[in-house]
């Protein structure tokens, strides 16, 4: 018999353990051989040597992946008593939905590259998600940060785009810069509007718990105990995309997302991502995710209008005219 004496240090037992104790239940439960004994945050542990050392290495994990997200869901808390590999951020099957949004509607991956996208995202920590329009890639991306808010493993979802006008000019815009600003970022709250509840959107807002901000509000931040989505990639410059993925703090999500046939950049400025993906490639804990028209989950036209403009640039492409 031998004993192994623990302290939660700097952890609220009642966050680590749940209400009613219900997780410390779940460790007697998983290891009936073992005795228990608690008083306050100190704890203690009695048995035969192998039952212990098994305990302390499931437990070190399950410490450990509290201390990351500073939460556990019952979910991950459960799934690290059951087997010996540490769980992913969050756990989703191939058809499982990722979030349910207001009105029952139901949100998860369509298509074999949006699970994909999934996939990776729960793997890495920088996913870049590349594709055309109507591809998913920015609503799958939204669904996995209030999913992760929801399970409280991020603290907050900060969404940002770059400012990049597409034709028309900024400036001219009515208002000040709040309403000259929002309407690039209209796509991620319309994202947001199907999976959250509209008093429980504008709360989060308020209390900045789900900040929607051009690029250029990161500048000098360090991203932490986020999920992090930066859309439109392809219209961030070198710089833009380096000073981005240099914000992010230890225990945060990136994502980013782009459409390389759809750069709007000004003609001297080159785009940063098609950088990115050539400097990053094989890094671990770096997943790329290449979407195409096949992964177009719009009106059945928007798939047919892609592939016959790819069709057309590729013929451009090869004339020598």
């Amino acid at each position: 018999m031998i004993d192994f004496s623990f302290k939660l240090e700097g952890i609220d037992p009642l966050a680590f353990f749940g209400a009613n104790n219900n997780r410390f239940k779940s460790l007697k439960t998983a290891f009936p051989e073992l005795r228990f004994t608690s008083r306050g945050d100190h704890f203690q542990v009695a048995g035969e040597a192998v039952q212990v050392e098994a305990f302390q290495e499931k437990f070190q994990k399950i410490v450990v992946h509290f201390e990351r997200f500073r939460s556990i869901s019952d979910e991950d808390f459960a799934m690290l008593l059951l087997d010996n590999d540490q769980p992913r951020f969050g756990h989703l099957g191939q058809d499982d939905p990722i979030v349910f949004g207001p009105n029952g509607l139901v949100v998860k991956a369509r298509t074999h590259n949006q699970k994909m996208l999934v996939d990776a995202s729960l793997q890495n920590d920088i996913v870049f998600a590349v594709g055309p329009a109507g591809s998913g890639k920015t609503y799958t991306a939204v669904a996995l940060a209030v999913r992760a808010l929801k399970n409280r493993e991020v603290k907050k979802i900060i969404l940002t785009r770059p400012a990049v006008e597409a034709g028309e000019n900024l400036g001219f815009l009515p208002g000040d810069l709040k309403e000259k600003i929002d309407p690039y970022l209209r796509p991620l709250y319309d994202a947001l509007e199907d999976m959250l509840p509209p008093a429980k959107l504008a709360g989060y807002i308020e209390n900045h718990i789900i900040e929607i901000a051009p690029l250029a509000f990161m500048r000098g931040r360090t991203l932490d105990r986020a999920f992090v989505i930066l859309d439109e990639a392809q219209n961030c410059t070198e710089m833009q995309v380096k000073m981005f993925l240099t914000r992010m703090g230890p225990t945060a999500k990136f994502i980013i997302t782009g459409d390389l046939t759809q750069i709007d950049l000004p003609r001297h400025q080159r785009s940063g991502l098609p950088q990115a993906l050539r400097y990053l490639k094989g890094v671990e804990g770096i997943s790329t995710i290449y979407l195409t028209a096949d992964d177009v989950v719009r009106h059945k036209l928007v798939k047919a209008i892609i592939k016959a403009y790819d069709r057309n640039e590729s013929d451009l492409k090869t004339d020598p005219q």
